[in-house]
């Protein structure tokens, strides 16, 4: 098909990729960017690119990507318990400065011959266009406005975005303890000689601190917290200031759509589909969400079939990434409760709480931080046979020895008798959760559905149950998910496994 006008709603990196590719790929089609804002506002700081989004705006746009990696900062990854810093290598993580993201697609936009209309608030329903992409973000207008099926579920716990004017030497993952309870940041460095300084925390924490209290004027950021977190990440921050643009305490919105089209618009990006920061996710879903979208267009016959087509391309990956995500937020909003880890062992915790990163691959790429993780889980390595191949990480981990309160177990598949608890739970730290665990009186096997997703979750339950009620727990799983199994037990999700 060949699109005569195409009007994207907002100018954020998805809209202006989205364009950007359309001007490529139909050089006689009028394509105009609608963006509210002026060409030199942005709210935030730095942006992350991982390798693999880069592999995919390599194969698309080569030129746009070389910009972006030439402003952008390599940095490793690092996490710091009490000041005990474990470090992951990661060759083509990148930080790039939201603003300087912003203007690189602007320009390779422009150079491609899309029109950019800044300060103009215009709705789908004025616009005369074939096609209109509606990247206009979290709180979509559009969406709001249109048949899309839209639901939205809001996250318990809180966080802000922050930013200060010193790059980091790493990103660092950092908890602090305060009288209020625990601030975790995920901080990253990024071009321009800055960090970004994400902060989160749970809710009763935040009201304890009386974060609730604080009045922040309109346009504002919220001062007060800034000014306690710069000292409470005093260490973090090496004296440098923590700086705001409209920073406040907000709670993560998943947004998803029964339907991504309406009529002639179709949605990208956040206006679609969210998932939580933890996973790096905002701009990599918005900027692949354009590759499909503009590919889709040239394949099919007419619009209705190139949004169909874009849809089905694209949830899959959509849906899986939501749901790492999801596990991933879980994680970070019941994180205070895994400090009694030692550093190595809660960079395993922090690698496998999605269930994206398999043991034995984090043991190949980073074999310093999984072999001391393993030195920290085993209280008496049995002496291996010289003349035997050394086993892999997830076997080791299987055949450890291991205690409790005095019992002793030869190896963490060596389980006695133990009174079973069937879960089919979707959220551990649910109302639901909270009522299972204060149920467990005595050591416990966890037992349910054999599929992963299930395996997985009764894990987090296992976790949750063996650091709240001190209890001895197992969990059960199949053969195929071993790999899983051991790697729970090196993370400290529990303390036996049974491989049925």
């Amino acid at each position: 098909m060949q699109p005569r006008r195409v009007a994207v709603l907002g100018g954020g990196p998805g809209g202006l990729y989205a364009a950007r590719l359309l001007k490529l790929a139909y050089p006689a089609c009028e394509v105009r960017v609608h963006e509210q804002g002026d060409p030199d506002t942005t709210f935030g700081f730095g942006v992350g690119l991982a390798a693999g989004t880069q592999r995919k705006l390599a194969a698309a746009d080569p030129d746009t990507l070389r910009d972006l990696v030439a402003a952008g900062l390599r940095h490793d990854m690092t996490l710091d318990v009490g000041g005990e810093v474990v470090r992951v290598r990661n060759d083509r993580l990148i930080g790039v400065a939201r603003t300087e993201l912003l203007a690189i697609l602007q320009r390779h936009a422009e150079k491609a011959g899309v029109v950019l209309d800044f300060g103009s608030r215009r709705s789908a329903g004025e616009l005369d266009a074939d096609v209109v992409i509606a990247a206009d973000g979290v709180s979509s207008a559009t969406r709001a406005l249109g048949d899309f099926a839209e639901s939205v579920e809001v996250g318990k716990g809180l966080y802000l975005w922050c930013g200060t004017e010193f790059p980091l030497p790493d990103a660092v993952f950092a908890p602090v303890a305060t009288e209020f309870g625990t601030f975790v940041t995920h901080a990253y460095p990024y071009s321009g000689g800055r960090s970004t300084f994400l902060i989160e925390t749970d809710e009763q924490t935040w009201r304890r601190a009386g974060f609730d209290r604080a009045e922040v004027a309109e346009g504002g950021s919220d001062e007060v917290s800034l000014r306690f977190l710069e000292q409470a990440f005093a260490a973090q921050l090496r004296g440098h200031p923590l700086l705001g643009n409209r920073t406040r305490w907000l709670r993560f919105r998943t947004v998803s759509c029964g339907r991504w089209s309406d009529g002639n618009t179709v949605l990208l990006g956040d206006a679609a589909h969210t998932a939580h920061f933890s996973v790096g996710s905002g701009t990599k879903l918005a900027m692949e969400d354009a590759i499909a979208l503009v590919a889709e267009l040239q394949e099919a016959y007419s619009v209705a079939e190139a949004f169909e087509r874009y849809e089905a391309v694209r949830r899959p990956a959509v849906e899986r990434l939501q749901e790492l995500a999801r596990r991933s937020q879980l994680w970070w909003e019941s994180f205070p409760g895994r400090l009694g880890l030692p550093a190595a062992r809660l960079m395993v915790s922090y690698m496998s709480r999605a269930g994206n990163v398999p043991l034995d691959r984090f043991a190949q790429t980073a074999p310093d931080v999984v072999e001391a993780a393993f030195a920290q889980y085993a209280a008496a390595s049995p002496v291996p046979d010289a003349s035997e191949p050394e086993p892999g990480i997830v076997d080791r981990v299987l055949a450890q020895p291991g205690e409790h309160r005095g019992r002793v177990f030869a190896s963490r598949t060596d389980v006695p008798a133990l009174p079973p608890l069937a879960s089919d739970l979707a959220d551990p730290w649910s109302a639901e959760g909270d009522a299972v665990v204060a149920a467990v009186t005595g050591d416990v096997l966890l037992t349910g559905p054999s599929d992963r997703p299930a395996l997985l979750t009764r894990l987090d339950l296992a976790e949750r149950i063996r650091l709240e009620r001190g209890v001895l727990t197992a969990v059960e799983g199949p053969g195929a998910l071993r790999e899983d199994l051991a790697a729970g037990l090196l993370s400290g999700r529990c303390d036996l496994v049974v491989i049925a």
